[in-house]
């Protein structure tokens, strides 16, 4: 497929992998390439055009660098250059389109426009002066193998075409280039990827496919192909795949090429790279790569210096912990020595050396990054069970008789406590300001402060309840922390391995049969003991390497429309429903139908290369537009709301989908329809008196606030089931267990042109969709069972919480997450999960309650 580039490894070059990091995705991995560091996950806020800060690049220290590709990576490195000599060329970004009868016109658009610029050279004595000086950088981008790998999976015609292109294209310019320098042999070419692909076109996640990527360099300075006679031994089949076992295989990190490239122009070696230059690539004396290995170490040593210095301003002297394998007198005897081992010409012993400097200033850099990780630690920890606390104690005041008066002696305590807060809060800032700490640092500390009041606060809440201890059922009470913190246990591990969804959905399928509901509602019991079962096949689905399959989202279709006529069915025998009701679902059910083909006939036209059709098109974003709006003009009865939202929803999620995922919107919604109605006969079997039938519920009715009831032991079970239950919509089909589980593929409906913002907003829609069926069961049950929706909440706040503070221990990187120059930390993480849930409430009372009313003009009759 690559003839000339095998004859590079063969003849001219040297060869090996390059091994990247995840995420394998463009932005990183070019940084990678070209500034020789793994950048930080907080870029993916900037997008794929804008730095978060600006850094040094190989690109930034040649003397010229033209660059020729894709509008969405190369204006990144022209930004963070200084001065202007680094010239982009791109085509326009609506050239990157999935839908291209052949995306690899845009390495062909790259090819030509090379060859263009170096004729105009010719005619043009300013430019050819510039391209004739040593330290330029050609940079050429080639984004169609990337884009039909997406399009048409790896594995097609397709990208095995393009791949043949690029193969040719590379040969051709090798030539021209040869030429246009009277092939003076001062030229060093390297090809090589940002990242890898899978057999079904994804990328970002770690699978090997992903991450190790092609690397071949020749030319000018690089070592000819070594053969050998002894076997080579890697993880992977490469060698025996590509029949190369004869030729010695050279690996690198993703990060080594940048100095490497900076040793074979001759320019410094960008300032935050952690590269370490692979000798075996260069082709010159034992003296210059002990002097490049020398400046490698010095460049990687000044980075530690400055980790070093930064973390010693902003820690008192007597607490500073130095680390101890790189101290001052240590970094100047390594580096005197290996000065003296070079100038007594045992280049090989100083080689050895500076590898070892740069590996210890490595892992001091990896030190000083998580220094501060006990302590922040510490105070998240504080936070998590401090707020935790405090949300059993407003559910313990709350809802239960225990004394919550204030007394003389409760409002000296009162008053103490504040002035005792006070001096902690004081103490803690006077520490933080005169290590001059950053400021996220004081949110860190000081928060557990008015957390811990709050709770201290209520110490009468917990001194009565230990003298009430004797009088509670401590058994029942223990038994049912017991089976919760077991459920906990079981959710946390669903994070890690899928399956134990399944196995949960199992369990709760016998629920039923356990609780002694069977013999009270036999129907419902073996409706749920089916819907369990049914949901819990799709954890156990592949999460990656689904091929699409359109025919199963008509299916799905076909399964939505049974359900649907099942659901009003059982409706109507209840309760009589209105005319325009009638039509709207009719309409609603229609567009279900035709939701279920678009996909199918997108994707069919895609394939015959007629592109998108602009009717499907607007189907979709008239859809996607109304799904909300749609519910609010149906009845505010319970079934006929909810019926009408799953519709609506599905609608949407139905066009998100190109495979088995459709089929699970419509079989969480049975289940979630059978819950609201065998929760009515767990209330049945309490004896909670003033229970309403399910069909005569009105969302939008006031809620006669005498008929709120306390909170019982049996709601803990509900709140874990909804818990539950979000867990499973968030992981049951897979779509966020691996970065590389997105397909393109599932957005072409809405557009076909890459753009990663609209895209992503696209499939967290898609995400979200599941979260807000369960949401609308979830304040369904609230009303039904005469609960007050806060106390409900304030319980799977704590189950949240309890999971946070469990996943803090779990994770054994979280240090990292800590530090201040990463991305977020976990108080962030447990606060947007409590917004997330609270605005999707919201959005889920406006959904089920509120009506939409439509203003009509009356028809005026005159007498």
């Amino acid at each position: 497929m690559a003839p000339y580039l095998r004859s590079v490894i063969e003849e001219m070059g040297t060869w090996g992998v390059s091994h990247t990091r995840v995420p394998t995705e463009s932005r990183p991995g070019h940084v990678a390439v070209i500034a020789g560091f793994y950048e930080d996950v907080s870029a993916v806020a900037k997008g794929w055009k804008e730095n978060p800060v600006e850094f040094d690049s190989v690109f930034n220290e040649s003397r010229n660098t033209w660059c020729w590709g894709s509008p969405d990576i190369l204006p990144m490195f022209a930004k963070g250059a200084s001065g202007d000599h680094v010239y982009t060329h791109t085509y326009p970004a609506t050239e990157e389109d999935f839908a291209s009868t052949d995306a690899s016109m845009l390495d062909t658009w790259v090819f030509t426009q090379v060859k263009s610029f170096l004729q105009s050279a010719k005619s043009n004595s300013t430019l050819m002066a510039d391209l004739l000086k040593d330290k330029n950088v050609f940079f050429l981008h080639l984004l169609g193998l990337d884009t039909n790998g997406h399009a048409h999976r790896p594995m097609s015609q397709e990208y095995i075409n393009n791949i043949g292109l690029v193969d040719t294209g590379v040969s051709e310019l090798v030539s021209i280039i040869g030429d246009f320098f009277n092939n003076d042999c001062r030229t060093a070419f390297v090809f090589t990827s940002d990242h890898g692909m899978t057999n079904w076109g994804s990328h970002g996640a770690g699978h090997p496919s992903e991450t190790l990527t092609p690397f071949v360099a020749w030319g000018a300075g690089i070592q000819r192909p070594q053969k050998v006679t002894e076997d080579q031994f890697f993880p992977d089949n490469y060698l025996q795949d590509w029949k190369l076992e004869h030729l010695r295989r050279v690996d690198l990190s993703q990060a080594d090429i940048a100095p490497l490239m900076s040793s074979l122009i001759g320019v410094p070696i960008p300032v935050n790279s952690v590269g370490i230059l692979p000798l075996l690539y260069l082709n010159n004396s034992d003296q210059f790569k002990a002097e490049a290995m020398y400046t490698n170490a010095i460049q990687i040593l000044d980075q530690f210096k400055m980790k070093m210095r930064q973390k010693k301003e902003t820690t008192l002297s007597c607490l500073f912990t130095p680390y101890k394998q790189l101290t001052e007198p240590k970094q100047a005897e390594f580096v005197k020595k290996a000065r003296t081992l070079i100038q007594m010409e045992k280049y090989e012993d100083a080689i050895s050396l500076c590898q070892a400097l740069i590996s210890s200033a490595l892992e001091g850099l990896v030190y000083y990054h998580t220094y501060d990780r006990f302590f922040l630690g510490c105070s998240v920890v504080l936070g998590f069970l401090g707020w935790t606390s405090y949300v059993v104690l407003v559910i313990l005041k709350t809802h239960t008789s225990l004394n919550t008066q204030t007394d003389i002696l409760q409002r000296k305590f009162d008053h103490t406590l504040v002035r005792l807060c006070w001096c902690v809060a004081v103490v803690i800032c006077m520490f933080l300001f005169i290590q001059r700490s950053p400021l996220t640092y004081y949110v860190y500390c000081l928060l557990p402060v008015p957390i811990w009041y709050s709770v201290l606060k209520e110490s009468n809440i917990v001194t009565d309840l230990i003298h009430s201890a004797p009088c509670l059922p401590l058994w029942k009470c223990f038994g049912y922390f017991v089976l919760v913190a077991f459920g906990v246990e079981l959710l946390v591990v669903s994070f890690f391995y899928r399956a134990m969804l399944t196995v949960v959905l199992a369990v709760l399928s016998i629920w039923p049969m356990l609780s002694g509901l069977f013999e009270k509602a036999k129907c419902h019991s073996v409706s749920w003991f089916l819907g369990c079962l049914f949901l819990a096949v799709f954890p156990l689905m592949p999460v990656v390497g689904r091929e699409p399959n359109l025919n199963l989202v008509m299916c799905a279709g076909v399964l939505t429309l049974f359900i649907s006529a099942c659901f009003l069915w059982y409706s109507w025998n209840r309760t009589s429903l209105h005319h325009s009701d009638k039509k709207q679902f009719v309409m609603q059910l229609l567009h279900v139908a035709i939701c279920a083909c678009v996909p199918f006939l997108t994707h069919s036209s895609l394939q015959q290369k007629r592109g998108l059709p602009l009717h499907n098109q607007i189907i979709s974003w008239v859809t996607l537009a109304s799904s909300i709006f749609v519910p609010l003009m149906s009845s505010t009865r319970l079934f006929h709301r909810l019926l009408s939202i799953f519709l609506s929803l599905t609608a949407t999620y139905f066009l998100l989908s190109t495979g088995t995922e459709a089929l699970f919107p419509p079989v969480l919604s049975w289940l979630m329809f059978v819950w609201i109605n065998i929760e009515q006969e767990a209330m049945i079997a309490q004896g909670i008196s003033g229970r309403q039938q399910l069909s005569a519920i009105d969302f939008s009715a006031n809620i006669d606030i005498s008929k709120i009831r306390q909170l019982k032991l049996d709601d803990i079970r509900r709140s874990y089931f909804f818990f539950f239950f979000i867990i499973t919509a968030f992981f049951g089909t897979g779509n966020i267990a691996s970065i590389n589980s997105f397909d393109p593929a599932s957005v072409y409906c809405f557009l076909t042109v890459f753009n990663p913002f609209i895209m992503g907003g696209l499939m967290m829609w898609k995400i979200i969709i599941p979260f807000i069926v369960v949401m609308c069961t979830f304040e369904t049950i609230q009303v039904t069972t005469q609960l007050s929706s806060r106390s409900l909440f304030l319980i799977v706040l704590v189950i949240s919480d309890v999971m946070a503070l469990h996943f803090f221990f779990l994770v054994q990187d979280y240090g990292t997450w800590l530090d201040i120059g990463t991305s977020i930390s976990h108080y962030v993480i447990v606060m947007s999960m409590t917004i997330f849930l609270m605005l999707l409430s919201v959005v889920t009372h406006i959904l089920t309650s509120q009506r939409l009313v439509l203003w009509r003009r009356r028809k005026m009759h005159f007498t």
